[in-house]
């Protein structure tokens, strides 16, 4: 450990898109950072600008491989742990992906972690978890927790296997649920998949449901704020704490933001129903009066935290084409 109260911290997944603002933002705070990613989601250029920076360092590694996170393991002081499939439709065409890369990657890490003593992991959960829950917004004490996502069932074992580590060998969780995360680097969701659709077609927007699906969004810098005020200020042996925004924006105003962002006037085209696919949760908001009580406030509300990210990314695409 490095001196002071700065930790050798080991960020799984930490060249995805929240993972590598989380990166960030533990060096900025003076920490060492280990990478340890697959880069099956994660973008080289999303930590770059660290390379040459001392005091962080990349091993391009698979957690469903015991040996290699067991060497990592050996010499970390806390585990920010990231790494995961995010694609949450993949799992009505493909249900082993997410056994594998989700609850298997998880417990080959808190393995190692056991096995070389280190006490602390925080992790990335998902407000999926909850299924279509009749509590909104929803607290954490809800239940019974139905998910109806393999994405969702995925996340809920991972947070039971690290709830049971924690009390079987005296390890202390930090465990994050997840409204709808959005900001620059984003790779996937509902804005992506806006932008690829304009970009395709400018005249026409295919919406997938009908387009009253209601959700949180925050900010991937707010959401990281929040994280890092939550593992300085909660202490329990198991923290579970909802992270995002206090209102909800649907489908299709994201859709009407996304068109004036990019100066168009597209024709939106419904697929229909409820569900934008099998496993979507329509209406999702959390509540956050746990994490309000330890002092952090949003900045935005969902409407301004999509402007900023559907501008952010448009913006990073359109670089990269023009390149």
């Amino acid at each position: 450990m490095r001196s002071g109260s700065s930790k050798k911290v080991l960020v799984t997944g930490g060249a995805g898109f929240i993972g590598s603002h989380v990166v960030d933002r533990l060096l900025t705070d003076g920490h060492e950072v280990v990478v340890f990613d697959n880069m099956s989601s994660g973008k080289k250029d999303f930590i770059m600008h660290h390379l040459h920076d001392p005091h962080f360092s990349f091993i391009n590694g698979d957690l469903l491989q015991p040996d290699q996170i067991r060497r990592v393991c050996s010499d970390v002081d806390q585990v920010f742990h990231l790494a995961a499939n995010p694609d949450v439709r993949i799992g009505a065409s493909n249900t082993q992906v997410l056994f594998d890369q989700n609850i298997l990657a998880t417990y080959n890490l808190l393995d190692a972690m056991h096995k070389h003593h280190v006490k602390e992991i925080a992790f990335t959960s998902s407000s999926t978890i909850y299924g279509q829950a009749n509590i909104i917004p929803t607290p954490e004490n809800y239940g019974p927790l139905i998910p109806i996502s393999m994405y969702g069932a995925s996340k809920l074992a991972c947070e039971a296997m690290i709830t049971a580590y924690c009390h079987t060998f005296d390890m202390r969780s930090w465990i994050f649920r997840f409204a709808n995360i959005i900001g620059d680097r984003g790779t996937h969701g509902i804005i992506v998949d806006f932008i690829h659709k304009l970009k395709n077609d400018p005249a026409h927007l295919e919406i997938l449901g009908d387009g009253k699906q209601s959700k949180s969004y925050l900010h991937v810098r707010e959401c990281v704020d929040a994280m890092m005020l939550v593992v300085l200020k909660s202490n329990e042996q198991v923290n579970i704490f909802n992270i995002g925004s206090e209102d909800t924006i649907s489908a299709s105003r994201i859709g009407e933001i996304l068109a004036e962002e990019m100066g168009l006037e597209p024709e939106f085209k419904y697929t229909g129903g409820s569900q934008g696919w099998k496993g979507d949760v329509p209406k999702m908001m959390l509540s956050i009066e746990k994490l309000k009580a330890l002092g952090w406030r949003s900045g935005m509300d969902s409407e301004e935290n999509v402007r900023v990210a559907a501008r952010s990314l448009f913006q990073a695409m359109h670089n990269a084409m023009t390149k």
